[in-house]
């Protein structure tokens, strides 16, 4: 192996310790996003308790995906739908919960395609 002068070794170094720790950084958030519901519960919870929206139960504030149909029964479109339609109306707790998931799956979307590391 050919001898690395003094700056060629701290720049190694530095790349193999960035790559250690983004490799670390990804393997906890999978553990983390995968293992534990807490992530997704309390996120829930801060939607079920603030938001105006979801606290009622048989009565959807939007309209039916099926206005006119034979049956006449109305069939709920996604509650989060129904939150991203009604987002002026939504309360600022709403607002950062929604705009934070779909933030990271966008950013996640167009950084996985480009190869680049994110979980």
């Amino acid at each position: 192996m050919w001898p690395l002068d003094p700056s060629r070794k701290e720049v190694v170094r530095f790349a193999i310790s960035c790559r250690v720790l983004t490799l670390i950084l990804q393997v906890l958030t999978r553990f983390l996003a995968s293992s534990t519901p807490v992530v997704y519960w309390f996120p829930a919870y801060l939607l079920q308790d603030q938001e105006l929206l979801l606290r009622s139960l048989g009565t959807m504030p939007w309209k039916p995906l099926v206005e006119d149909s034979p049956s006449r029964q109305k069939v709920p479109r996604n509650s989060i739908m129904g939150l991203l339609y009604n987002w002026k109306t939504c309360s600022p707790v709403t607002r950062y919960i929604l705009g934070y998931f779909l933030t990271y799956w966008l950013l996640g979307l167009l950084l996985h395609c480009n190869f680049l590391p994110w979980t």
